[in-house]
């Protein structure tokens, strides 16, 4: 075994920050390099997609293996999970019946309990009978009339402020709530850096951007150079993780290595519902992807914060903000003023005419939701997508160099598939042991003070101007 292997791990996003921590736990010599000052801190991620509900375009076998990494993802992080539900509800101007949800949802009830079969610590979204509910107008007019409840446990409970606010006239029938959980980008982030931080073998070098990449003179391994405290430096490593998220292209274009790739900007936009003091589900207003009716996700967090996301093109998508690469790069091209809003910032205007965009959009399903505030500058990035079909919600790595990987995840759920993949290469290359492929329990066993946590957070929402609440979660124990 080469156990003195260098490593280096371009970008410290989801991908990034998990595979290190993966690998330095395994004994290698990690190097994680990230661009900006603290870890995850890409796209708006609020969604632990177990089963994938939200996205009825993709077909069951993707819903299947979200469901399976979704649950993986949560054994790593529990700290980052808010374990409350998903309410999924199909407005009259959508073209889908809700009744043709089922057929999915009882297909993942059978995958859910195999996953549980086969390791009764996958059993970590309820019992598989209670995996969803579905209810009838009648059930939801009667809930209008029980009171709210301060700790929801049952799906009834969390069912009671959506019927109590929500314009039942305007959806079709059932109504569906699903186990489907928040995940928290900023307690990710904290848990992600913590651990790394208290690791031996693993190197975390924030504010470090990656100026070029050059094989060694030998070809067994990279010389990578990189700006740090505005001075250039550079180091040689036997293997390269590109794990750059949006700028993945540009990692290959310093390698000469072609892929087709596409990137996405998006946003999703932080709103305090002043006079809201009730603990909210995640609420899923389907509708067709870049029309005016596009579907609006409506995301809890504490003290009434909510964060919202449009599917148009005037609140969250925007127009030219999905990009493919051409034949002379790897890396699609975002237009300028994207870039600004990434590395620089938003203007007040296009801050609050979006922000007020979204609040309209979910107001016309929701009219209670009024008195509500423009919070905080958007949470916002951009996506990579791996290939030519932008509906594409699962992919994990690739290999098209000796020695380098390309992370490929469109979905957070995906990191630990991504790793053993990665680990795969990593005995075929002798600086692994074939019993370390598949090896997870010590990242499923690991125990952190909640608090601690909590507290990480903070400093992240502050460091990164947003409201403090969004360290939060609405609910810490599992349904």
């Amino acid at each position: 075994m080469k156990n003195n292997a260098k490593i280096a791990v371009i970008g410290g996003g989801i991908a990034g920050s998990t595979i290190s921590l993966y690998l330095s736990n395994l004994g290698l010599d990690i190097t994680l390099f990230e661009k900006n000052n603290s870890l995850v801190s890409g796209p708006p991620i609020c969604h632990l997609h177990a089963g994938g509900n939200l996205y009825r375009e993709i077909d069951d076998n993707a819903c299947v293996i979200l469901l399976k990494e979704s649950i993986d993802l949560l054994r790593v992080y529990p700290n980052a999970i808010d374990y409350r539900p998903t309410i999924l509800a199909t407005p009259k101007t959508d073209d889908i019946d809700p009744n043709s949800l089922f057929k999915r949802l009882e297909l993942l009830k059978v995958e859910y309990q195999k996953l549980i079969d086969k390791d009764i610590n996958n059993k970590v979204l309820g019992e598989v009978k209670d995996y969803y509910k579905s209810y009838s107008k009648d059930e939801v007019l009667e809930l209008q009339k029980k009171d709210i409840l301060k700790q929801p446990k049952t799906f009834d409970e969390w069912m009671i402020p959506f019927a109590k606010n929500v314009d039942l006239d305007k959806f079709k029938f059932p109504i569906i709530i699903v186990q489907e959980y928040g995940l928290n980008i900023f307690r990710l982030g904290a848990t992600a850096y913590y651990i790394l931080e208290n690791t031996k073998t693993a190197n975390i070098s924030l504010d470090s951007e990656v100026l070029s990449i050059k094989e060694n003179k030998n070809k067994n391994g990279y010389e990578v150079e990189y700006i740090k405290d505005n001075l250039i430096k550079s180091e040689n490593f036997d293997y390269i993780i590109n794990s750059a998220g949006f700028k993945t292209g540009t990692i290959d274009d310093m390698l000469n290595i072609k892929r087709d790739s596409l990137v996405e900007f998006k946003s999703a936009y932080v709103t305090k519902w002043n006079d809201c003091k009730d603990i909210w589900p995640e609420v899923i207003f389907f509708g067709k992807r870049g029309t005016p009716n596009g579907m609006g996700q409506f995301t809890p967090y504490p003290n009434g914060h909510f964060q919202i996301h449009g599917m148009t093109e005037d609140i969250t998508l925007f127009k030219n903000g999905l990009v493919k690469n051409t034949p002379l790069s790897s890396q699609p091209k975002l237009d300028k003023k994207f870039i600004d809003k990434i590395d620089k910032s938003w203007s007040v205007e296009d801050i609050n005419q979006r922000t007020t965009r979204s609040i309209e959009h979910i107001k016309q399903y929701i009219p209670s939701f009024k008195d509500v505030s423009i919070s905080s500058k958007p949470l916002y990035g951009a996506q990579q997508i791996p290939g030519k079909n932008s509906d594409l919600r699962t992919a994990d790595v690739s290999f098209d160099a000796n020695r380098y990987a390309r992370c490929e995840i469109v979905k957070g759920n995906s990191v630990l598939n991504m790793s053993d993949l990665i680990v795969k290469d990593l005995i075929r290359l002798n600086y692994l042991d074939k019993s370390d492929y598949g090896k997870r329990e010590f990242l499923y066993d690991m125990k952190i003070d909640d608090k601690l946590i909590t507290s990480i957070a903070q400093e992240l929402t502050k460091q990164r101007d947003y409201p403090i609440s969004l360290a939060s979660i609405v609910n810490k124990k599992r349904l």
